[in-house]
């Protein structure tokens, strides 16, 4: 059981997952295949390899520490994969992982989120893991999306009718 408090955050980590996976989705309906795989340069990642680094970050971080599955992550392949898949099968990739962290999510208790856990040689609270997700998942979604900006000169919509200049209340 959650306090509300826990709920809240829970509910906004899962928003936010969720926000950022339409966001991929509208990135890759605008790329090529070819665009896909790009990378910028040697030190830069391609599109592709990002998606298959958060698969594998949401899949260790959670999915293996939360939800309590084995943790067979292959990082170094997130990053040197360079082809196989299409944006098909990218999209579903990632769609499914999310759709599995926010079951896993959505069962932990107050208890899970205070527990220390070891998750990639860190010392994690359940809470701090949920966190680091959401954060990780923003931050290369922002990538993804200067990346497909940069390739196709195209204005993503993100926040297409909605005020941005409106004041708090």
């Amino acid at each position: 059981m959650l306090t509300s408090v826990s709920a809240e955050l829970v509910k906004e980590c899962v928003t936010h997952l969720q926000e950022s996976t339409k966001r991929v989705a509208v990135c890759l309906q605008l790329l090529t295949e070819e665009e896909l795989w790009q990378k910028p340069n040697a030190q830069a990642n391609s599109i592709a390899n990002l998606i298959l680094h958060l698969c594998g970050n949401m899949t260790q971080y959670i999915l293996s520490s939360l939800g309590a599955i084995p943790d067979v992550r292959e990082r170094d392949k997130e990053f040197t994969t360079k082809g196989g898949l299409s944006k098909t099968d990218l999209l579903k990739k990632l769609s499914v992982t999310v759709a599995d962290v926010i079951k896993v999510l959505e069962k932990q208790t107050d208890d899970s989120l205070l527990h220390i856990k070891t998750v990639q040689g860190f010392s994690k609270s359940g809470a701090s893991i949920i966190i680091h997700v959401t954060e990780h998942f923003s931050y290369h979604c922002g990538q993804i999306a200067l990346l497909t900006k940069l390739m196709t000169n195209t204005d993503l919509d993100f926040y297409k009718g909605i005020n941005l200049n409106a004041k708090n209340k």
